[in-house]
């Protein structure tokens, strides 16, 4: 058995995905800051016949994310699934001509330290899989960059530069990386942005293999 690990997992799109990867038979491994809300969003999946548990780490901190990311992979099995979508901090959300370059030291620790940690961590598990599949989600100004968001619109652009170099690298190892944008909020009944809607694409991407970037919805959304 191989392991999906969701690093921001929460009780919306972390929750949804969890789900959908347990009907497919993946363990979850539950990844955020607060343990305590790990574990019960983890127990709150019992009844659902889906496996999940929590290890806290801070994406900031990468001894942190690397220590949760081996806890996950010894409890659970190799890694095969890698998610990196946590929500950014609003002090990330700076207009630009207000962002200096000491605001910018914490959406980059975010959107390009974290993910180029987490990848590093789980690429050798996955090579000796000889598969896997790395699924980066992000809001859409990783596409169309916002005045009054410097901090994400520039470090998003960094991680999609990331990720489309990784695609381009891997792939011919059998390890897929993807990118769903999803433009505006996350909305629960939304035909395209509700968190189970997400969940179901985010399974495609992992299944069809094709493409780097997709839209969850348009960009005017």
């Amino acid at each position: 058995m191989t392991t999906l690990a969701i690093i921001g997992a929460g009780p919306g799109l972390g929750a949804a995905v969890a789900r959908r990867f347990g009907r497919e038979g993946y363990d979850t491994a539950l990844i955020a800051r607060d343990q305590g809300r790990l574990d019960a969003l983890a127990a709150g999946f019992a009844d659902e016949g889906v496996t999940a548990r929590g290890f806290a780490a801070d994406v900031r901190d990468p001894k942190t994310l690397t220590g949760a990311l081996d806890a996950a992979a010894t409890a659970l099995g190799p890694i095969e699934v890698l998610q990196y979508s946590p929500v950014p901090q609003r002090e990330f959300m700076l207009p630009v001509l207000d962002t200096t370059a000491d605001d910018l030291a914490g959406p980059v620790e975010f959107s390009v330290y974290g993910p180029v940690t987490a990848v590093q961590q789980v690429l050798p598990g996955m090579r000796g899989l000889g598969r896997g599949t790395v699924l980066f989600v992000n809001g859409g100004t990783a596409v169309v960059p916002h005045p009054e968001r410097a901090g994400t619109s520039i470090a998003f652009a960094a991680e999609s530069a990331y990720g489309q170099l990784l695609h381009d690298t891997l792939a011919a190892e059998g390890i897929h990386v993807a990118q769903l944008v999803i433009p505006g909020a996350i909305v629960p009944g939304h035909d395209r942005k509700d968190p189970a809607v997400l969940a179901d694409t985010l399974w495609t991407l992992h299944q069809d293999r094709n493409g780097f970037r997709h839209f969850a919805d348009d960009l005017d959304s």
